[in-house]
């Protein structure tokens, strides 16, 4: 699948848009956790040989509701071009090149700019800070 590259700075001038929509996404992201747990607890308690039960429907329908946010506000974030890539720490990926290779751009909910990079295969675990002559611009 073809990705849309992004410079350093142009990855920065998105973030005013992806800070608000990954601010969305954590503000929701909570409430479906919470639904999925009730609905887990709610299942384990019930008697396989009803049926689910009301409530069980009812969570559901929410649970549903909720992730539908989640998948618009996702949807957002794939129409930029960037990945977002975790709900706790509210991480994005954008695709970029450093040095003829391809990389990922990475940006973490609350950081102001993009300060770090990693490799394709690496994720969060693999970021490193910026090359000083990027981290100037």
């Amino acid at each position: 699948m073809a990705h849309k590259f992004f410079t350093l700075a142009e990855a920065n001038r998105t973030l005013p848009l992806v800070k608000r929509v990954v601010q969305d996404i954590r503000a929701v992201y909570p409430e479906w956790k919470d639904l999925v747990a009730r609905y887990e607890l709610v299942a384990a308690q019930a008697r396989p040989d009803w049926g689910e039960s009301k409530e069980q429907i009812d969570l559901k329908a929410q649970i549903d509701a909720v992730a539908a946010k989640i998948n618009g506000f996702l949807g957002e974030l794939g129409e930029i071009g960037c990945e977002f890539k975790g709900f706790d720490l509210g991480l994005v990926d954008f695709h970029g090149r450093l040095d003829e290779r391809e990389i990922l751009w990475c940006w973490k909910f609350g950081e102001d700019r993009i300060t770090h990079w990693h490799e394709l295969e690496a994720g969060f675990a693999g970021r490193q800070p910026l090359p000083e002559v990027l981290s100037r611009t």
